[in-house]
């Protein structure tokens, strides 16, 4: 154990392993605990499976209360199941907390969770000490049935590596959104509300696109790419599965606006928060059926890459040949709010 400080964002996989693995698991039901790149945890109920998520939101401020339902929905969607229940715990600012902030960030709560057939069930709301801008938690449950249940660790030697919408979606539109007059700058006002609206449009919803994945054909793994990115992503893949990744980073859909902004802010679009895109693994053979149904569903889906037997690796292609790609130690937003 060290005292070096850590920085801000995730905790770094070595320590995460070591705290995870000491978690105590005492019910036999738990399919599915607590590990690296292991979003959700799964428990067996008998006649169905429950799945829970809980996510804080801590980047964004703006419609952090719809936020907070998105993020929480997309992990639930990656394996399969239908979100259900909601709890929320709200923490806001001292002496900067009134009753209209109250009640915008419940009814962007509320609103997300009506659009999505989501009952909120409990939480907690507080004015906290020590905290300049509020934090929202939430815990998600859904359920699934076993034959639908989709794992991370599920991804096949020989299968496909796809990845819709494109990234960073997320990080651009949190950009444009808590920092506009930065980006002011280097776009006009027109484009830095196009960033900010990505929320909604391509969005950083992934609950549709795995629902048609899964009707078109086989999917063994599904990942949300958060903090870290598709990088991130990439790496926790190959380690919930044990396998090797190689994927091609010249075929990773960049929109051309989230790379301007993130070359603004000098940041890695492949290493940046990226809600919206959803990685997948599927049975080769269906890769281009789960394309096309996408497509047809007007969400634009790549390929990007295959999965092989070997260690828990990450690797990129190109013309020059194979190379290791590094792990992010922390997504590339966090340089922006030191």
């Amino acid at each position: 154990m060290t005292s070096r400080k850590l920085p801000i964002g995730k905790l770094p996989p070595e320590i995460l392993s070591k705290l995870l693995k000491a978690a105590p698991l005492l019910d036999q039901r738990v399919i599915l605990g607590p590990g690296i790149g292991i979003d959700c945890a799964v428990v067996d109920m008998g006649d169905r499976l429950l799945v829970f998520k809980s996510d804080p939101i801590t980047f964004a401020t703006n419609e952090i209360g719809w936020y907070a339902v998105q993020v929480s929905s997309n992990d639930i969607a990656t394996t399969g199941a239908t979100p259900c229940w909601y709890l929320v715990t709200a923490l806001l600012p001292e002496n900067a907390t009134d009753e209209s902030l109250v009640q915008t960030i419940s009814s962007q709560i509320y609103n997300a969770c009506r659009e999505k057939g989501i009952s909120v069930i409990g939480g907690h709301t507080e004015i906290t000490y020590g905290i300049h801008r509020p934090i929202v938690v939430g815990t998600l449950v859904g359920e699934v049935t076993r034959e639908r249940l989709v794992m991370p660790c599920g991804a096949i030697a020989g299968n496909r590596l796809l990845l819709t919408k494109g990234v960073p979606i997320e990080a651009a539109a949190i950009l444009a959104r808590e920092f506009p007059q930065r980006l002011l700058s280097e776009l006009d006002a027109a484009a830095v509300q196009e960033a900010a609206d990505y929320l909604y449009q391509p969005g950083i919803s992934i609950l549709r696109d795995a629902q048609i994945a899964l009707g078109a054909g086989r999917v063994t793994a599904m990942h949300d790419p958060t903090e870290g990115g598709l990088a991130s992503a990439l790496w926790e893949m190959a380690e919930a599965s044990g396998k090797s990744l190689i994927f091609y980073p010249d075929q990773v859909p960049v929109p051309p606006l989230a790379r301007h902004i993130c070359r603004v802010f000098g940041l890695d679009p492949l290493a940046c928060i990226a809600s919206g895109a959803l990685l997948m693994s599927v049975a080769d053979e269906d890769s281009h059926l789960i394309c096309s149904a996408l497509g047809a569903a007007g969400i634009a889906c790549q390929e990007i890459g295959w999965v092989e037997e070997g260690p828990a690796q990450v690797w990129q292609e190109s013309h020059s040949g194979r190379c290791l790609y590094p792990r992010p130690e922390r997504d590339e937003i966090t340089k922006v709010y030191e």
